[in-house]
């Protein structure tokens, strides 16, 4: 049987220490009412902050189930919570534990911060499929917004 895994490592600068402490406070309470919630909030991923206390980054990371969805959520959340502004955006793999067909791919988000909302994405399956088939590159460089 086997196994498949989404994986991503990535960086977010929310300004301040100040701001990242209360990222991190946000995402412990968050992981708490998960404990008890039909619908989790932040699971599928891991946080915590870069490079120490007096740091403003926060290091985003897959857990052993990586949702880029919570991912998503989360940020828009703690951009609403702290007015983080600007574009922000990572990209993840998908991978498998066995050679099976169709089990690799990949993809990117990205999010403005400001509008807190997703404005432009791309899956590399989907982009490989349309190219393959011929599709107009208007079409193929269509799927990334």
């Amino acid at each position: 049987m086997a196994d498949y895994f989404t994986h991503f490592s990535c960086l977010l600068d929310v300004g301040k220490p100040s701001n990242a402490v209360l990222a991190v406070a946000l995402f412990q309470q968050l992981r708490a009412e998960d404990q008890e919630a039909d619908e989790p909030q932040v699971s599928g991923f891991d946080l915590s902050i870069q490079d120490g206390p007096d740091s403003s980054m926060l290091w985003i990371r897959d857990d052993e189930h990586g949702d880029i969805e919570q991912v998503i959520g989360f940020v828009l959340r703690l951009a609403a919570e702290i007015n983080l502004i600007g574009l922000w955006g990572f990209d993840y793999a998908l991978t498998c534990s066995r050679p099976r067909l169709e089990a690799f791919s990949g993809g990117a988000h990205v999010i403005d911060l400001g509008a807190r909302t997703t404005i432009g994405w791309i899956s590399t399956h989907e982009w490989l499929t349309a190219a393959l088939n011929g599709e107009d590159i208007d079409a193929v460089e269509a799927l990334t917004q």
